[in-house]
């Protein structure tokens, strides 16, 4: 009987870590995007930390050990695989024949290998959901928390705004000069950015606990998170919150009613033409001179440099291009809007490949939500409140914005199934996050089965 419980521990211990490691690497990742507290200088070559922590994950996910089952090539497969390699492609081809350092092509690989990371996670471990609420609460607080204290001990940011959300000088006193937060970054439009992406994802905290003070808690974070939102004084940040916000109750109340395909249908086509017009906004504003300021000279500049660069002048280099392009002496860090950015940076094929992630992981997302998915309809919120922000600013152009970017897209991605069996059913997936109030089930299970699972009072796995 001792030799067997000794078998068993022996054989535990090994099962726990490789399941333990990967969710590890994925909360110091998350934890890093928030705070910064990883080194960016690399450890040897151009092994960075987070690029080691990476490494480690994906072994873990890998390598055989009793007792549990490993990932294998399709639990990696997603709808955004294709898009993927045109993004990848793209970046290499501008990188190479424009003979540019490789640097900002290992980052976008680094971001394209947590996002694989993360969706391996969730198919291997689909309770992971609870872990990833958790890890969205604690960056949540650590980002908004310092925010708060920079406007209440008042700190200053050498950012300010007064009136009506007007830029003013730090140092020109008077009682209407407000200091805007910037939290754990440098800058309070990457603040609003975190916080957009990441409130949403509070919500899977919060249907994961049982009990009221507990919920209690994560409320309260919550409100503290949308008041670091408001301290950032961001104006792009304010509707994308407010978006946010209405695509969180709409997800909710209006797309379980879309039960017609006509209306879905509808719905998706008004997206698209939406997309559309946002587009045609911005290129008739780039073309009618300072209309919008800094940003028309910058869309306008970007466009142009598109037409004469089909492969792009080379990841992150951008902002240089722009500032020698646009008029004045202005200079500009990038092209204030993730879609034209890529387009001047890796050409029209890059543009093309960043517009497939957008529109696959927006339709992924309602088609979950539909369902009244917990993961889907947080999901959405987060993706529309970012996309909107990104029309007009582009906060990816920041790393850690970047890897919180590419981890949500996998926890939205990793729950939608890839293919099907030869009888129609869904491919095995990971466990999928029940209607609100309820818990996990398996994705072929059926949207249309109303059957409620065996309540359970207590556990780590029990439903609400």
């Amino acid at each position: 009987m001792a030799s067997d419980r000794s078998t068993s521990a022996g054989a535990g211990l090994p099962t726990a870590i490789a399941e333990f490691l990967p969710l590890a690497v994925v909360a110091v990742v998350l934890m890093d995007a928030a705070t910064d507290f990883f080194p960016d200088d690399p450890l040897v070559g151009i092994l960075t930390p987070t690029r080691l922590a990476l490494v480690v994950g994906l072994i873990a996910l890998v390598v055989p050990v009793p007792g549990r089952r490993r990932a294998r090539l399709r639990d990696f497969r997603t709808r955004l695989d294709l898009p993927v390699v045109l993004l990848l492609l793209a970046a290499a081809a501008t990188t190479y024949a424009g003979g540019h350092p490789t640097a900002p092509l290992r980052g976008l690989l680094t971001v394209v290998v947590c996002y694989y990371l993360v969706v391996g996670l969730r198919r291997t471990q689909p309770a992971s959901w609870r872990a990833i609420g958790v890890l969205a609460v604690a960056g949540l607080a650590a980002a908004s928390t310092t925010a708060f204290s920079q406007v209440t001990n008042e700190i200053p940011t050498c950012f300010c705004r007064t009136g009506l959300l007007t830029d003013v000088a730090c140092d020109a006193g008077g009682d209407g000069v407000l200091i805007r937060a910037t939290g754990t970054f440098s800058n309070p439009n990457l603040l609003a950015a975190f916080l957009v992406l990441l409130l949403p994802f509070v919500l899977l905290a919060a249907v994961s606990v049982d009990d009221r003070t507990a919920r209690t808690a994560i409320v309260v974070l919550v409100l503290v998170g949308y008041g670091a939102l408001l301290t950032t004084f961001s104006r792009a940040g304010y509707v994308a919150g407010a978006a946010g916000l209405l695509v969180l109750g709409g997800a909710y109340w209006l797309a379980p009613r879309l039960a017609e395909r006509a209306q879905r249908r509808l719905f998706a086509v008004l997206g698209v033409l939406s997309l559309l017009l946002a587009s045609g906004v911005i290129w008739a504003v780039s073309r009618a001179g300072n209309s919008l300021g800094v940003r028309g000279q910058a869309w306008a500049a970007a466009l142009e440099i598109g037409a004469h660069h089909p492969l792009g002048v080379g990841l992150g280099r951008s902002g240089a291009v722009i500032s020698a392009t646009a008029p004045d002496d202005r200079v500009f860090v990038h092209a204030h809007n993730l879609w034209l950015n890529w387009l001047v940076e890796a050409g029209p094929l890059g543009l093309l490949a960043v517009a497939l992630v957008a529109l696959i992981a927006l339709a992924t997302a309602a088609r979950a939500a539909r369902t009244k998915s917990v993961v889907g309809t947080v999901g959405l919120a987060s993706l529309t409140g970012f996309f909107l922000m990104s029309m007009l600013d582009h906060p990816a152009n920041l790393d850690r914005i970047d890897v919180l970017f590419w981890c949500v897209l996998a926890v939205i991605m990793a729950d939608a199934p890839v293919g099907r069996r030869p009888g129609g059913a869904p491919a095995p997936g990971p466990a999928r996050i029940e209607p609100f109030g309820r818990g996990p089930r398996p994705v072929g299970a059926g949207v249309g089965s109303h059957r409620a699972p065996a309540p359970v009072t207590g556990g780590p796995d029990g439903a609400l």
